[in-house]
Protein backbone atom coordinates (compact mmCIF):
# COMPACT_ATOMS: atom_id res chain seq x y z
CA UNK A 1 0.00 0.00 0.00
CA UNK A 2 2.19 2.96 -1.24
CA UNK A 3 0.42 5.39 0.56
CA UNK A 4 -0.33 3.61 3.99
CA UNK A 5 -3.34 1.44 4.94
CA UNK A 6 -5.52 3.65 6.28
CA UNK A 7 -7.13 2.88 9.47
CA UNK A 8 -10.02 0.13 9.34
CA UNK A 9 -8.61 -1.19 6.01
CA UNK A 10 -7.69 -4.68 5.90
CA UNK A 11 -3.98 -4.80 4.83
CA UNK A 12 -3.63 -5.83 1.23
CA UNK A 13 -1.08 -8.17 1.94
CA UNK A 14 -2.87 -10.49 4.52
CA UNK A 15 -3.78 -14.06 3.34
CA UNK A 16 -7.07 -15.38 4.43
CA UNK A 17 -5.70 -16.62 7.63
CA UNK A 18 -4.43 -12.72 8.45
CA UNK A 19 -1.03 -14.03 8.25
CA UNK A 20 1.72 -11.62 6.25
CA UNK A 21 2.37 -12.35 2.92
CA UNK A 22 5.39 -10.17 2.71
CA UNK A 23 6.85 -11.27 6.03
CA UNK A 24 10.56 -10.57 6.33
CA UNK A 25 10.46 -9.52 2.77
CA UNK A 26 12.31 -5.88 2.20
CA UNK A 27 9.09 -4.25 0.71
CA UNK A 28 7.45 -4.88 4.40
CA UNK A 29 6.44 -1.87 5.79
CA UNK A 30 8.35 -0.44 9.25
CA UNK A 31 5.70 -0.09 11.18
CA UNK A 32 4.81 -3.71 10.88
CA UNK A 33 8.60 -4.52 11.41
CA UNK A 34 8.58 -3.16 14.28
CA UNK A 35 5.37 -4.17 16.30
CA UNK A 36 7.02 -6.63 18.66
CA UNK A 37 4.19 -9.57 19.80
CA UNK A 38 3.36 -8.48 23.73
CA UNK A 39 0.76 -9.77 26.12
CA UNK A 40 -0.88 -6.48 25.58
CA UNK A 41 -1.50 -7.44 22.04
CA UNK A 42 -2.67 -11.03 22.65
CA UNK A 43 -3.38 -11.22 25.54
CA UNK A 44 -2.97 -14.02 28.25
CA UNK A 45 -2.59 -18.17 26.96
CA UNK A 46 -5.96 -18.48 28.03
CA UNK A 47 -7.47 -15.45 26.73
CA UNK A 48 -5.70 -16.76 23.53
CA UNK A 49 -7.74 -20.13 23.76
CA UNK A 50 -10.89 -18.67 24.43
CA UNK A 51 -10.56 -15.69 22.16
CA UNK A 52 -8.32 -16.65 19.30
CA UNK A 53 -6.81 -13.73 17.48
CA UNK A 54 -10.43 -11.25 18.76
CA UNK A 55 -8.01 -9.78 21.30
CA UNK A 56 -5.28 -8.72 18.87
CA UNK A 57 -7.30 -7.73 16.33
CA UNK A 58 -9.23 -5.29 18.59
CA UNK A 59 -5.73 -4.07 19.95
CA UNK A 60 -4.67 -3.23 16.61
CA UNK A 61 -7.82 -1.44 15.85
CA UNK A 62 -6.93 0.68 18.75
CA UNK A 63 -3.78 1.49 17.81
CA UNK A 64 -5.13 2.59 14.31
CA UNK A 65 -7.53 4.79 16.46
CA UNK A 66 -5.19 6.08 18.79
CA UNK A 67 -2.49 7.04 15.30
CA UNK A 68 -5.28 7.80 12.56
CA UNK A 69 -5.51 11.75 12.24
CA UNK A 70 -8.10 13.26 13.11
Amino acid sequence: MPHGKPAGVRCVHLDADNRCLIFGQPERPPVCSGLAASIDMFGSDQDAAAHGNRHAMLYLARLESLTTPQ
